[in-house]
């Protein structure tokens, strides 16, 4: 796959919409980048898998793993005046909304637009001024006047899922991608791109690929996708959150254009040591640039699959993004690049001594 159609399935899937339980838009983006890759299928709660051609079911088995949701929100209820009671699906930061479009599924399918208000600084009293305006406080406004109206006329109903509404970029002359959702469609993309790059060459293991649902609610989908593929060895794609411009340098873990982040350890995962070794070798062997990242909080769909089974060797690959978990990101297609070309080497080396050795 060369670089513009690499930016293309970038493109097509940070610009589809996929809260968690929402994923169809998603899936269907994924599947059409999937055609030949290997045996397609998908299970009740949307999480999807292709099974590589060339499987012999006789090698170990690895898991390829990226989540297919994003974070986004779902309408609680209509007010009298017509604006939308909302809450999260996923980790937002209240001082990041207010005043970003969004797009709301209605009761017809038609994604229609909104966007998140508060109360004016024209209104507010000197002592709400100073405070901070919190995600209950706030309002999607959907242009409706009346409760009637938005239920009757937009055809707004309690449980529909609300996505930001922000489209796709790339400057080429910087390297730059601009978008939403990078978390985890960065992932989703190196995922397919791996599977692309590996096509027809032989191999010492077997690769499933598991895009999972709903990984902002507590990584459920990998629950299952770990359960059905039963995996030697998995390595997860994850758009992590790049640290950059937040910390001081000699911090720094996850910066954009150093390369994909291997994380040590997370809130919810410490990972392999031997695996994590053998990763960073790989990398060096094949001058991939990495990062090393240890983490104190946050997880991964890594956390469900290392403790599934009898358990399961897994490293995470980062995929660096500033500002994650808000209503855009910014990513370098070079970061996307080394990821993919570490995940191929990885599964070049990967044989059974190997993986049964971790």
């Amino acid at each position: 796959m060369n670089q513009s159609h690499a930016i293309e399935m970038i493109a097509q899937l940070s610009n589809a919409y996929g809260a968690s339980g929402f994923e169809d838009d998603v899936l269907s983006v994924a599947r059409k980048w999937a055609s030949g890759f290997g045996d397609i299928s998908s299970d009740s709660m949307r999480n999807l898998y292709v099974r590589r051609s060339g499987n012999t079911g006789r090698r170990p088995m690895v898991l390829l793993d990226a989540h297919s949701d994003e974070v986004a929100f779902m309408v609680h209820s209509v007010r009298d005046n017509g604006t939308l009671k909302f809450i999260p699906l996923g980790g937002w930061v209240d001082y990041t909304l207010p005043a970003h479009t969004v797009r709301i599924r209605n009761k017809e399918g038609k994604w229609i637009p909104g966007v998140i208000a508060s109360k004016p600084i024209h209104y507010m009293t000197a002592e709400e001024e100073k405070q901070p305006v919190l995600q209950p406080n706030m309002s999607i406004d959907v242009g409706a006047r009346t409760r009637e109206e938005a239920i009757a006329v937009f055809g707004i109903q309690p449980g529909q899922p609300v996505v930001p509404d922000t489209v796709f970029s790339y400057d080429a002359e910087n390297d730059l991608m601009w978008g939403k959702a990078f978390d985890c469609r960065l992932g989703c993309a190196a995922l397919l791109g791996t599977l692309d790059a590996l096509q027809g060459e032989p191999l010492s293991v077997d690769i499933t690929a598991g895009m999972a649902t709903q990984e902002e609610l507590d990584m459920r989908g990998a629950v299952i996708t770990a359960r059905v593929v039963k995996p030697d060895a998995a390595i997860v794609f994850e758009g992590c959150p790049a640290d950059d411009t937040c910390v001081p340098e000699a911090e720094m873990q996850t910066r954009i254009k150093h390369g994909p982040m291997l994380r040590h350890i997370d809130g919810a995962m410490l990972t392999n040591p031997r695996f994590m070794r053998f990763a960073l070798d790989t990398a060096a062997l094949h001058g991939i640039p990495v990062q090393d990242g240890v983490r104190e909080h946050s997880a991964t769909n890594g956390a469900s699959i290392h403790l599934s089974n009898e358990g399961v060797p897994t490293i995470v690959i980062g995929l660096p993004i500033r500002y994650i978990h808000t209503h855009i990101g910014i990513a370098a297609y070079q970061d996307y690049m080394h990821a993919v070309q570490l995940a191929v080497a990885l599964l070049r080396a990967l044989n059974a001594d190997t993986i049964f050795g971790f």
